[in-house]
């Protein structure tokens, strides 16, 4: 007898490291379950390319959630604060501390709705693409906050403790780009078939044909500012891994 495939939950941003999770979701063979976040981010173009990356990668579903993370501010991506902007990866300070665009317990915050949304669906495995190489410093993106996160959801929720007799099978914070490079991780992408023209990166996007309300079928298009600390970590990695990145910049020739 043929076992049906296992489910997985993966977040979903609509940039190149989620997009490559939900690859190897599916690789690793899980029926993936995509879910993403409109929480007030200055950049919420991200969500139509996680509209578009959930189709392009298989995904069984793309929840997306709304909560409004400007109630707290705190980040440049959820308040009036001005995005930093470098001409170069190697202006990026690794001892700056904690960067302005980090958005306070985000990663948290997410992985507790995908985490509800997995004992719904009945998946045990999340999938979330932190990574603590090529990274802006964020707390949420290191080893120890998914080892912590991991345990916790072991002991908090009806799916790990067991709700039937022998129904018991652990929860995993699966995070498979945490020692990989973005050019490694790009080219990871590339082995599973990512198409990185659908996802985007940008912090702070130059929205060039804004979505008509009128029209259910038009989504907005926009270009990439190039000198944030998502854009530089980006172009390094395509750089790295050999590749022209495939999405428009504001600077590009």
């Amino acid at each position: 007898m043929v076992m049906p495939a296992p489910h997985a939950i993966v977040l979903l941003s609509g940039g190149l490291d989620s997009a490559t999770c939900l690859a190897i979701a599916r690789a690793d063979g899980f029926v993936p379950h995509a879910i993403s976040f409109r929480y007030g981010q200055r950049h919420a173009v991200e969500l139509v390319a996680a509209e578009r990356t959930a189709t392009a990668g298989g995904a069984a579903e793309h929840v997306v959630i709304d909560i409004d993370l400007r109630t707290f501010g705190g980040s440049a991506l959820t308040a009036d604060v001005a995005v930093p902007k470098h001409d170069s990866v190697a202006d990026l300070d690794p001892d700056q501390g904690v960067p302005v665009t980090y958005v306070p317990a985000r990663n948290t915050i997410f992985l507790s709705f995908a985490l509800a949304l997995a004992e719904v669906r009945g998946a045990r495995d999340l999938y979330i693409g932190v990574n603590a190489l090529d990274y802006s410093g964020y707390p949420d993106c290191r080893p120890a906050f998914i080892e912590a996160y991991e345990a916790m959801a072991n002991l908090a929720t009806a799916a790990a403790v067991g709700s039937t007799a022998g129904d018991h099978r652990p929860l995993r914070v699966r995070a498979p780009l945490m020692q990989l490079t973005k050019g490694e991780i790009i080219r990871r992408g590339v082995e599973l078939g990512v198409d990185y023209a659908l996802t985007t990166s940008c912090y702070d996007p130059v929205v060039t044909d804004p979505a008509d309300p009128a029209d259910p079928t038009g989504a907005p298009t926009w270009l990439a500012c190039g000198h944030c600390d998502s854009c530089l970590l980006r172009r390094k990695g395509f750089a790295e891994a050999g590749l022209v990145d495939p999405i428009p910049y504001v600077d590009a020739p």
